[in-house]
């Protein structure tokens, strides 16, 4: 990558030469991380030898020293899990309401909320590409640009439908009520190696953002709306004031809508073939959020859990994101 940025020519790419130097830092994090942990092993194996000749106390600091580097070790054997093909990538998030009425709306921006504090938490940037508001309360659907390192890595486990049990603030009798949202995960890429994008095949729409109002909103064509004509797959996005802007938005979306297509449909095959292929439907989530009678978070495919769920629902999903990277990995 050193190579490649200094050649010649390697900035009338902007937009591309931005891509590798920020790849390129990351990298070169990584690799400091690494240096580190062989210095702390070289300079604590030192004191091993001569452990036996050392005082209680200074064992005690062998013994500190240890543990801490074990635990670092583990962090960053853990970055192994995170290999995938575009695991290093941005990642675009979207999330519909379902069943559940304006529970479930509500439920889809609790969601969005939970996910926007895991990224913050993060260091990542995130921002809404669009958005469509609820009746009542909450929103019908969601969708979410967020940028940062291994985003798409940490992220790829929470695609599926979730599922949440709680006492309905939105009726007169506060019943029981249970609602579901469906979470989209996927990775930002430059290029589709398996899909070509024709302009040719491609819709064009602009239209007057909704927005709250304000001095020059709403008073020009700037949201955008394309259509690839071969696969139907529609996308929109009024989240900047420029409807340049907005198209390369819009443009990241459809490239990672139409390869994420591609994709379900080899693996509807392979599944076709091997007599497993079975319809997505509502109840088959992959997470359960039970907030009444009782607190627990649950993940269906790798079993773990916790009874905090506050603190899952403000964005403290690391527990379940390395999980569920573990279960990934053992899985045939």
């Amino acid at each position: 990558m050193q190579e490649i940025s200094s050649a010649e020519g390697f900035w009338n790419d902007p937009q591309k030469a931005g891509e590798v130097m920020k790849e390129m830092e990351s990298l070169k994090g990584e690799i400091a991380e690494l240096a580190e942990l062989e210095n702390r092993l070289r300079d604590l194996s030192e004191f091993v030898e001569m452990y036996e000749t050392l005082s209680g106390k200074e064992q005690e600091e062998i013994w500190k020293q240890f543990e801490n580097l074990k635990t670092d070790v583990e962090k960053m054997e853990f970055k192994s899990l995170l290999g995938g093909e575009y695991d290093r990538n941005d990642v675009i998030l979207a999330i519909h309401s379902g069943a559940g009425g304006v529970d479930a709306q509500d439920w889809a921006e609790m969601l969005l909320r939970m996910y926007l504090r895991w990224a913050e938490s993060k260091g990542y940037s995130a921002k809404v590409v669009d958005e469509s508001k609820g009746s009542e309360a909450g929103i019908k659907s969601v969708t979410v640009e967020i940028e940062g390192a291994y985003a798409y890595g940490y992220l790829k486990g929470e695609a599926g439908v979730h599922r949440l049990v709680r006492l309905s603030p939105f009726n007169s009798d506060n019943l029981r009520q249970t609602s579901f949202a469906l979470v989209e995960i996927l990775p930002v890429i430059a290029e589709i190696k398996e899909v070509s994008i024709n302009p040719q095949d491609l819709l064009i729409d602009t239209y007057r953002a909704s927005g709250a109002g304000g001095q020059h909103v709403n008073t020009t064509d700037s949201a955008v709306r394309i259509t690839h004509k071969p696969t139907g797959v529609v996308v929109t996005c009024q989240s900047e004031r420029s409807q340049i802007q907005n198209r390369e938005r819009a443009m990241k979306v459809l490239k990672a809508r139409i390869h994420q297509k591609f994709l379900e449909e080899q693996e509807k095959e392979k599944k076709k073939l091997r007599g497993e292929f079975q319809s997505a439907e509502w109840g088959s989530q992959i997470r359960s959020y039970v907030l009444h009678p009782y607190k627990m978070v649950k993940d269906h495919r790798t079993k773990h859990e916790t009874s905090e769920a506050e603190k899952v629902l403000e964005g403290n999903l690391d527990g379940f994101m390395e999980e569920y990277l573990k279960f990934n990995v053992k899985r045939p």
